[in-house]
């Protein structure tokens, strides 16, 4: 009995490592063995020339200065490094510490900040559109994270980032579509998007549910007859509450039905219209005409 019990933990602990060997990074250095921790979405690219490859298309110029978000490994961070006058690398998990500063020996222009990026505003300090941005995103932050430069008052030149491909979707989809929405046009508020690649989950460590994209936006500054952070908000608004109308989600945001209503109609747009249905034109000549409106805003029209 004790042999044949034996047997059967034996086949136990076989089975557990082979499921295990898919949830552990190997990192290479004297005594380091990672394991990805979940709640960072941790999920490691290794491949050199895809490595290469998102560094290229980020157009790092010898004279940049690049932020990365989520060092990781520090596996992209070296690729940035090589191109790049000056890296500033922002991560969070302290455990990666030992392993980067072997990774990225051989690099004397990166500097690491450890802790969380939404925490320290990594936009501070830089003059608008003087820096780029080259990232594989944490998944459970992407979207903060993007809204967090796009919205910046020293919003970066570039945004080159590895994304969920469903996101990536969202971000250069076209209004009217299903995947339009409060992202899209924000992005489209301060530039233009396009997928540069598609990279399947294979090429993960381990392995995320879903294939990846990788997206480059590029921005430029608003004209200056566009108050940005007004058009901003009323994006913000008109996506709240998606199934709702335009005049209701202006409504929630503290403008009256009156209000509201004259200002969807001084568009040239039917008062049913929803956030979905407009473009970055549309929206900033709503928010002129929300802001030149005549009629007075009242609690009790809200």
């Amino acid at each position: 009995m004790a042999v044949k019990i034996s047997f059967i933990k034996l086949l136990i602990i076989r089975h557990s490592l082979l499921i295990i060997r898919y949830s552990i990074v190997k990192i290479r250095t004297a005594s380091n063995m990672f394991i990805p921790n979940k709640r960072y979405g941790q999920n490691f690219l290794t491949d050199k020339n895809l490595l290469a490859a998102i560094a290229a298309d980020a157009g790092v110029g010898a004279n940049d200065t690049v932020v990365e978000v989520g060092a990781g490994a520090g596996a992209l961070t070296a690729q940035l490094a090589v191109r790049a006058k000056r890296v500033i690398a922002y991560e969070i998990d302290n455990r990666l510490e030992d392993i980067l500063a072997v990774n990225l020996v051989e690099h004397d222009n990166i500097e690491i900040i450890w802790g969380d990026v939404l925490k320290l505003d990594p936009t501070k300090g830089f003059e608008p559109y003087s820096y780029i941005v080259a990232a594989n995103l944490p998944y459970y932050i992407t979207t903060p994270i993007l809204f967090h430069f796009l919205e910046s008052a020293n919003p970066p030149r570039s945004m080159t980032v590895m994304v969920q491909e469903e996101v990536a979707d969202r971000m250069v989809a076209l209004p009217g579509s299903p995947g339009y929405g409060a992202l899209t046009a924000a992005i489209g508020l301060r530039g233009t998007a396009k997928v540069t690649r598609k990279v399947g989950r294979n090429l993960f460590s381990p392995p995320p549910n879903v294939d990846s994209a990788v997206v480059r936006i590029d921005l430029k500054p608003s004209p200056t007859d566009v108050d940005y952070t007004a058009v901003a908000k009323i994006i913000r608004a008109a996506f709240a509450m998606r199934r709702k109308t335009l005049v209701n989600n202006l409504q929630a945001l503290g403008y009256s039905r009156q209000k509201a209503t004259a200002a969807v109609e001084g568009c040239g747009l039917p008062i049913t219209v929803r956030g979905e249905r407009l473009n970055i034109t549309d929206f900033v000549k709503l928010t002129k005409e929300i802001t030149n409106c005549s009629v007075q805003i009242t609690n009790k029209d809200k």
